[in-house]
């Protein structure tokens, strides 16, 4: 079909259904007023933070709302919203009555402005992309926050041009053919509007109940039958995928982390932050372009049977604009818990002429087959009865310490970051839980009895979350080990499901707190030494979300400290910060991380196409330099261009890799993991300063 007969077909196809009948309005029905009205009342009398909902947060409500309909400014005007003043105040009252008139009458207008800007989309974007001249010198913002609304339709229309210049300039520059530009976002605006004639009651109520949770913290949320549905599955570990948690993100789909060992984690390509922006079935199936869809949509076509292939189209984190694009492949699967098992693995550090060996433990999650421990099996899994197996095993082989790792360990079962703990503290509480009733209770080791007491060290990162963050907690305020790596994710609320008329509340009911005091709420555990951090802060973690609950303190626990490591610290820290200076891994990171950072503070981009490229071309000039300087301080062949590294990086999704069986010891020795090496570096340091400073006392 031509783009002519495909403008035709759609143009004609519109006004055919516009003839029949109007758009319908969407009305709510009578089980989500009493809904609105349970859980109002079950956030009030359960949530933590104890808000009310008054004419204040009535007002933080609307605003909510309405970015939650328009967050870019994109389609309502400043008339539109200066109309939906009178609901200010208003919202609060009408929604204790059972009355969501406001809420659907907002939508309502919504729906209006959106349908006419995508019928007008499509049918001018061939002739308005035909028209584009790149040589003008103009930009696109990126950072829209302090975005007003548009004061008519004619400001309204000039950010839609600089959007779809953006989008057609970005498919330029990702090799999409000049003439297969207007068919594909001629057929991604139909999409969407095909999906805004599927819009029910349950989904705007959704919107509108969630603009209210949010305000309570971004854990709070309610769930429509159909997604409690999918939470159900999720929760149950019985959903086939790909193990990605995602999220909506202006009109994209976000990775917002992967779950670990899953299919996508053990693929290597998918990364926290990035953007799918469209999803094809098997090795050859067509790519389905799913920007602006709605998120339970994209995850529906994400998912799918086990052993089967779906490949996912990027953005990158790392990259600011649309211009880069990834295609990855994964074979959906179940992640299954032996995978998730911690793992053991010696390092050999070399001292004085000498080596040390340290035992390393990666913890994945926190797990527990409560199904197999129930039914009596003796040889249940668990998180601590493996590492306790491990770590008996490396004592046995006379490692000099251990290291723990609990990198991307996104939590999992308190009990189990409790029993953990408890293999490396004779006797003690572990963590305080505070209910929304104020109602403090702790959980610990309750009896003594032996424990690893070797030097210890526990290594995380901005995806430490969590049972992570309890377990890194305990063991930095018993003063048992040193933390090092980055500063954890901060998410230190326990979530309970409330069934409702219709649907359900997801509420945050608690708050963890560290023996000490502290929350990890927000704040996170802060490393002892901290290194180069790979991920944006404000991008990851609880911190960069809306409505966070803030870090506070409770009375800390009388516990025991087994060391001073306070008085080593600082020579620690100095020792760790020139070998790192030294170190090409190392070095390499930290200018990676610098790199990041510049990217992040793009603010615009050029709609020139040769200022465009040029752009692109510096930041892979400074990519390429970093690369070249790694392999020259390692003897490396230097590479000529950064394609060279692109082509050494990609996948033929025609080839099979070889098995582990079949492949050699060389092809299989994997990069070294210089955050790991460094911390079995600290571990060693901690140990030999400790013990010269004994020698030293005597």
């Amino acid at each position: 079909m031509t783009l002519k007969v495909l403008i035709r077909f759609t143009t004609a196809l519109l006004f055919t259904l516009a003839s029949l009948q109007s758009w319908s309005v969407i009305e709510y029905t009578d089980e989500q007023s009493e809904t609105i009205i349970e859980m109002i009342e079950q956030l009030e009398q359960r949530h933590y933070a104890k808000l009310k909902y008054n004419n204040e947060l009535s007002s933080q409500h609307l605003d909510a709302y309405i970015d939650s309909l328009d967050g870019s400014k994109m389609f309502f005007t400043a008339a539109d919203v200066a109309e939906f003043e009178k609901y200010r105040t208003q919202l609060d009252n009408d929604a204790r009555k059972g009355k969501l008139d406001a809420g659907f009458q907002i939508f309502s207008r919504f729906q209006d402005r959106l349908e006419a800007r995508l019928e007008s989309l499509i049918e001018n974007l061939p002739a308005e992309i035909k028209a584009m001249d790149f040589t003008i010198d103009e930009s696109y913002p990126l950072d829209i926050e302090d975005r007003v609304w548009a004061v008519d339709a004619k400001e309204l229309d000039e950010r839609w041009r600089k959007t779809i210049k953006n989008q057609v300039l970005s498919l330029r520059l990702a090799d999409k053919e000049q003439d297969e530009i207007a068919p594909t976002l001629v057929k991604r605006y139909t999409n969407q509007l095909n999906r805004v004639e599927q819009y029910n009651s349950q989904d705007v109520f959704q919107i509108y109940a969630n603009a209210l949770t949010e305000l309570y913290d971004p854990h709070t949320s309610y769930f429509s039958p159909r997604r409690s549905e999918n939470f159900n599955i999720n929760m149950s570990l019985s959903l086939e995928g790909i193990g990605a948690v995602l999220q909506r993100e202006d009109e994209y789909t976000k990775v917002s982390r992967l779950v670990a060992k899953g299919p996508a984690d053990k693929q290597g390509d998918l990364q926290p932050s990035d953007k799918i922006i469209s999803v094809g079935q098997g090795t050859d199936g067509e790519m389905v372009d799913v920007i602006g869809w709605r998120l339970d949509e994209v995850v529906e076509l994400i998912r799918g049977p086990k052993d089967s292939i779906v490949r996912l189209e990027t953005i990158p984190a790392k990259s600011k604009s649309a211009d880069t694009r990834k295609i990855i492949t994964i074979v959906r699967n179940k992640v299954k818990l032996e995978e998730q098992s911690a793992q053991k693995e010696v390092l050999d550090i070399p001292v004085d002429g000498e080596t040390m060996t340290v035992g390393v433990i990666d913890i994945p999650a926190f797990y527990i087959d409560f199904e197999a421990m129930r039914r009596g099996d003796k040889e249940y899994k668990s998180t601590t009865r493996d590492v306790k197996r491990l770590l008996d095993e490396l004592v046995e082989d006379g490692v000099d310490g251990i290291v723990i790792d609990l990198r991307n360990n996104g939590g999992g079962s308190l009990q189990e970051a409790n029993e953990l703990t408890g293999l490396f503290i004779e006797y003690g509480p572990t963590v305080q839980i505070r209910h929304s009733s104020r109602r403090v209770w702790r959980d610990g080791k309750r009896l003594r009895t032996t424990y690893y007491e070797g030097p210890l060290v526990v290594l995380i990162n901005r995806l430490s979350a969590s049972a992570s963050e309890i377990f890194a907690g305990a063991i930095q305020d018993y003063d048992r080990g040193l933390i090092v790596g980055d500063q954890s994710f901060g998410k230190g609320t326990v979530q309970t499901l409330i069934p409702l008329t219709e649907g359900q509340l997801k509420i945050t009911e608690s708050k963890f707190y560290r023996i000490s005091g502290e929350s990890t709420q927000h704040r996170g555990v802060v490393p002892d030494v901290a290194f180069p951090s790979i991920y944006d802060p404000e991008q990851i973690g609880e911190s960069s979300l809306d409505h966070a609950l803030n870090w506070d303190q409770i009375n800390s626990v009388r516990h025991r400290r087994y060391q001073d490591l306070t008085t080593i610290l600082p020579k620690v820290t100095d020792l760790f910060e020139h070998r790192s200076a030294k170190n090409p891994d190392f070095i390499y990171l930290e200018e990676q991380v610098e790199l990041a950072q510049e990217v992040r503070a793009i603010t615009e981009l050029p709609l020139n196409q040769e200022l465009r490229v040029a752009e692109r071309e510096s930041r892979e000039g400074k990519a390429l330099s970093i690369e070249n300087k790694l392999r020259a301080a390692k003897g490396e062949e230097l590479l000529a261009s950064w394609d060279e590294h692109e082509d050494e990086n990609a996948v033929d999704e025609g080839d099979e890799s070889e098995t582990d069986a079949d492949a050699t010891e060389e092809e299989t020795e994997e990069v070294p993991d210089v955050l790991l090496t460094e911390a079995g570096n600290i571990l060693i340091d901690t140990m030999l300063l400790k013990q010269r400073r004994y020698a030293d006392s005597k």
